[in-house]
């Protein structure tokens, strides 16, 4: 049964990583046909290494990164291992399929004139579409690739090699664009960065609730049974009495935060609470499999 249980949890994990990456590298190849390569915004990565290349190259924008991609797989299989090529190799395949694709729907390129428009939008699903491949560990491929192979080679920091290549490529592009597609440029990318940013925390953001009271034992088994959170009970000593007393240490989602407030108020109304909101949290009952506890009260039902 135990190892039934297993096959099933890693066969659900496994559909979950694949339909993400299916998922975000569509989406990310929408977006550049729809709306990024039609204003002319510049942009970094693979795509921009393409829109440079294609002012040199015959090939349409999707053949250029897929030889970008191949060739910085061949640099990742040389300096980081096949484990790395494996992980990496849906995504540089995928995208420049799906942008290929994107890119033969008639009327793609004409579904706004805004350039701000088709840079926020732009900005927008780019960053959602990365951030979902990213949630599941992988990559887009490309400069990614670059990136960690001059962190290995350099020992550079992978934050400021993602800026160097970017400024680059970036740099490069500006040589043939007018002032107003480089700011559209920038916009974008400030878009992508914020969306990533959301994407990459969506639905892990929780609030944490720490509380000081006499009543603490109480406050316990209630947020135990009434709000079914775990609590973890921390050792403190009061600053005016100098008394040993435990605080109650709480983790809940955003939506039962007003309870949490009203049970601790009918319980002490002079309790100390303090609530702070916190990007992510791993364990049981969040990214684990929660345990349920019963209240006491509802055994001595008849």
């Amino acid at each position: 049964m135990g190892k039934i249980g297993y096959s099933t949890r890693r066969f659900k994990k496994m559909a979950e990583v694949c339909s993400a990456i299916l998922a975000g590298n569509m989406l990310l190849g929408f977006a550049v046909a729809a709306f990024i390569l039609p204003s002319g915004a510049i942009m970094g990565g693979a795509t921009g290494i393409g829109i440079v290349l294609g002012k040199v190259i015959p090939l349409d924008t999707a053949g250029i990164v897929l030889g970008v991609n191949l060739m910085a797989l061949a640099l990742g299989w040389a300096v980081l291992g096949w484990r790395f090529v494996l992980a990496t190799i849906a995504s540089s395949l995928l995208y420049p399929f799906f942008l290929g694709a994107a890119q033969r729907i008639p009327g793609i390129d004409r579904l706004t004139e805004d350039p701000l428009l088709a840079a926020l939008l732009g900005g927008g699903m780019v960053g959602i579409a990365v951030g979902l491949v990213m949630r599941v560990g992988s990559s887009t491929g490309g400069t990614d690739v670059v990136n960690l192979v001059l962190h290995k080679w350099i020992h550079i920091p992978v934050s400021v090699a993602v800026y160097l290549t970017d400024i680059v490529i970036m740099g490069a592009q500006a040589l043939f664009s007018d002032p107003e597609q480089i700011l559209y440029g920038v916009v974008l990318l400030v878009v992508e960065t914020i969306a990533l940013d959301r994407v990459m925390l969506l639905g892990q953001s929780q609030i944490q609730i720490f509380v000081v009271s006499g009543k603490y034992e109480e406050i316990r088994q209630k947020c135990l049974t009434d709000l079914q959170a775990g609590t973890t009970m921390v050792q403190i000593e009061t600053g005016r009495t100098r008394t040993p007393q435990r605080g109650v240490l709480c983790v809940i989602p955003p939506r039962k935060l007003y309870a949490a407030q009203s049970l601790v108020q009918s319980i002490d109304p002079n309790a100390f609470l303090t609530i702070t909101q916190i990007k992510e949290v791993r364990g049981q009952g969040f990214s684990r499999e929660r345990i349920y506890v019963e209240s006491p009260e509802r055994h001595n039902q008849p």
